[in-house]
């Protein structure tokens, strides 16, 4: 399921950013990218997240940097002092005019202007309880964000459910006339050929056998059956994203004999939509824990 969290925090003029992203994946793919100063912790952040997302194909960074409001830099005063002397040297020698702006020449030589260190070269425990604070905001965020993807997802699945339900509701009027008209096409067909007699009984015999062959009051209680049993399973909470496939399957097995034994164009037309409506459950699942 997709998902994404976010959590920065400062310590000690340091801004610590943890985010995450997700996707849909059938397994846990965990990829994380950790500051240096924090590869001691890896595999207990990777664990946090592990035990909370446990499927997805997630992406971790935790990063550092100065706080914006303790920005800036040291000024080595000796390295600067020391080039300024062989500039000008070296231009008492070459005969060459020194330098008008010393300063914007001085800042720019190496190792003049230094930024601060941004990490320590040490985790202190300190440090790591609000780095770890920050993870846990971060996956927490994302499991948020996770829940609000389920709760609508749910609600497309409930509408896509309802549709079926309709649609299989929708199919019985055509169901019961399609009897009559099976007889009648049967019996104009043998009253059309001449010198033909039949045996009436055995007729209406043969006629019970073929409509039982095509009688989907089976296959439709079956789909009702599924389609309650697929709300009820939502409603168990997490962890049903498998046992939601499998019975998307099922009704599919029953729509599908539905449209094997419809011999009428408006239930045929019904079941492609009644399928339609699946497919889009189906693709779905797939997002679900």
């Amino acid at each position: 399921m997709t998902g994404y969290g976010k959590a920065v925090v400062v310590f000690q003029g340091k801004k610590i950013t943890a985010e995450m992203k997700s996707l849909n994946s059938k397994s846990l793919d965990l990829s994380t990218r950790v500051a240096s100063v924090y590869r001691e912790k890896e595999m207990e952040i990777r664990g946090m997240i592990a035990q909370a997302v446990e499927r997805g194909k997630v992406d971790f960074t935790l990063w550092t940097e100065k706080d914006e409001g303790q920005q800036g830099g040291t000024i080595n005063g000796v390295l600067a002092d020391s080039y300024r002397r062989q500039i000008r040297h070296i231009s008492g020698q070459c005969g060459i005019p020194e330098p008008e702006d010393w300063w914007s020449l001085l800042l720019r030589m190496p190792d003049v202007l230094t930024k601060e260190e941004t990490m320590s070269a040490e985790l202190t425990e300190e440090e790591w309880k609000v780095v770890k604070a920050a993870v846990e905001q971060c996956i927490e965020r994302l499991m948020d964000f996770r829940r609000q993807e389920g709760e609508a997802l749910q609600h497309k699945f409930e509408e896509k459910l309802d549709n079926i339900a309709s649609l299989l509701q929708s199919i019985e009027p055509f169901e019961q006339s399609r009897v009559e008209r099976i007889r009648q096409r049967i019996v104009e067909g043998l009253e059309s050929i001449k010198d033909v007699d039949y045996d009436r009984n055995r007729l209406e015999q043969e006629m019970i056998y073929y409509i039982e062959k095509l009688d989907i009051n089976e296959e439709k209680q079956r789909l009702k059956n599924h389609l309650e049993y697929f709300r009820k399973t939502m409603e168990e909470g997490h962890g049903q994203g498998k046992k939601l496939g499998f019975i998307a399957q099922e009704m599919g097995r029953e729509i599908n004999t539905t449209g094997s034994k419809s011999n009428e164009a408006e239930m045929q037309n019904i079941v492609v939509r009644m399928k339609d409506e699946l497919e889009q459950i189906k693709e779905q699942v797939l997002n679900v824990m």
